[in-house]
């Protein structure tokens, strides 16, 4: 690739340490690539060219002064429409937040702009985050730069297909139940869910605070990581964020890893695709690791439906007074959801806490007995198409939304750190992901894991990038 469409955050920023381009030029490329592609896959929001370009002569004017830069100074990123920044709208992919502007800075765009971050503009999500399909009855549905006709997943949509795209590098999302992962994987490029706790929500739009956590998408492991190194850290402004070592380095030894391949409900109606791609991924590291077996854990049969228990009732809070005040502004789909969820029952929402830490003890008793990581596909199918699961408040919605979380909701109601990345190409051309998982505060070894596992794939972006967008200044 070009200096002005580099192939990773460290390339990029190096371009510019070493004064190869300029912020402003790398800023103006991916501004271009930003609208060259917005027509066909509406990954944003808003492009916010005139405060980007500002910045990005800012970063500029700092490197020519001779002050000291950040790991990212003058990279062009683009994140998911619910992170605040001072002076900025917010509007969490809704109407009724479409002309809120912030009064501080979240903490996580805080952290990106210290490292010295650009940001291009607000990108798609399914409204306040709930739709794991990605469509938005405000702005419209996000669309898969792999085949635009099948969904991007969701609720990062915008997220999934600005990377997955190459416009940027990597971008901010949320995961709840799958919000990160479930783009990841439709779009054909990395995610990490972290630990819940791992990273501050200060300034984050919430949906359920007991199960929200902030986390990167990107075009390879190393980025990725990257990005979650820099967001991660105790802050006093979120009383859920947790005091914890900052992740580790990763590493390229996997010889004392032992691996288990997770079964039970994770084998309920597998495409026979996904399953050929854990059995791909689990060849390419076999040669790494110490073993590979399977995994039994506790039954996880009522655990997802536990997660969404625990989600809406929270989400019905979060949106309580808007509901009863602004019922209309909401889209058809989110509006039902969320009339479903302020009907939630006190004692089953109770029940469902008081039951996360027993179960999340049982499972790392029996899934984590003979295995320090595990491994399970992102969804049981492939990236549908998105008039299959265009479904609006009809009666098929809680299917639909409990087919595509059935196997990322586990982890998000037990809290554990999730890697998702591509492992193989169906003969339609569409990604096929897997997850995985590690004990609590082990992202750097679930991370290596992956490293290795895209090393000897040798995975590729899903999306080349055509000679003009490659151009692009």
């Amino acid at each position: 690739m070009s200096d002005l469409h580099p192939q990773s955050l460290a390339t990029a920023a190096a371009s510019i340490r070493s004064g190869k381009v300029t912020s402003r030029a790398l800023t103006e490329a991916a501004i271009a690539r930003a609208k060259a592609e917005q027509p066909r896959i509406n990954a944003f929001i808003a492009i916010e060219e005139d405060a980007a370009l500002a910045a990005a002569e800012a970063a500029d004017r700092w490197k020519a002064e001779g002050k000291p830069l950040g790991p990212l100074h003058g990279v062009p990123l683009a994140h998911k429409d619910m992170y605040d920044r001072k002076g900025m709208v917010t509007g969490c992919g809704s109407k009724i937040r479409a002309g809120h502007v912030a009064g501080s800075t979240s903490t996580v765009m805080q952290r990106l702009e210290a490292a010295g971050a650009i940001s291009i503009g607000r990108l798609n999500m399914s409204e306040f985050a709930m739709g794991p399909t990605g469509h938005n009855a405000h702005h419209g549905r996000a669309r898969n730069p792999i085949d635009p006709e099948r969904i991007t997943g969701g609720s990062s949509s915008g997220s999934g297909a600005a990377v997955g795209a190459g416009v940027v590098l990597a971008a901010l999302g949320s995961d709840t139940g799958g919000s990160i992962r479930l783009p990841a994987a439709c779009c054909g490029v990395v995610g990490i869910k972290p630990t819940r706790g791992r990273v501050s929500r200060h300034g984050a739009m919430p949906l359920s605070f007991s199960q929200d956590c902030v986390g990167p998408l990107a075009g390879n492991v190393e980025d990725a990581y990257t990005i979650l190194r820099l967001i991660s850290g105790w802050d006093p402004a979120d009383p859920t964020c947790e005091r914890i070592s900052p992740p580790a380095e990763l590493v390229v030894d996997l010889s004392s890893i032992r691996l288990g391949v997770l079964g039970g409900v994770f084998e309920n109606d597998l495409a026979a695709v996904v399953g050929d791609g854990v059995s791909t991924a689990m060849a390419a590291l076999a040669p790494h690791v110490a073993s590979i077996g399977q995994a039994t854990p506790s039954d996880l049969s009522t655990v997802a439906e536990l997660a969404n228990v625990v989600a809406m009732a929270e989400a019905g809070t979060v949106h309580f007074d808007w509901m009863r005040e602004r019922h209309e502004d909401y889209g058809p789909q989110i509006r039902m959801r969320l009339s479903q969820s302020l009907a939630m029952p006190a004692p089953i929402y109770i029940r469902a806490l008081q039951m996360r830490s027993l179960m999340l003890a049982e499972f790392l008793e029996t899934a984590f007995a003979e295995a320090d990581v595990l491994i399970a596909p992102v969804m049981p199918f492939l990236p549908p198409r998105s008039a299959d699961v265009d479904i609006g408040a009809s009666p098929e919605m809680n299917r639909v939304v409990s087919a595509m979380t059935s196997f990322t909701r586990p982890f998000s109601y037990l809290g554990l750190p999730v890697v998702t990345l591509p492992v193989a190409v169906s003969p339609e051309g569409l990604p096929v992901a897997i997850q995985i998982i590690g004990r609590p505060w082990r992202e750097a070894q679930i991370a290596s894991v992956a490293r290795v596992l895209e090393r000897e794939l040798s995975l590729k972006p899903f999306v080349p990038q055509s000679a003009p967008l490659a151009q692009s200044a």
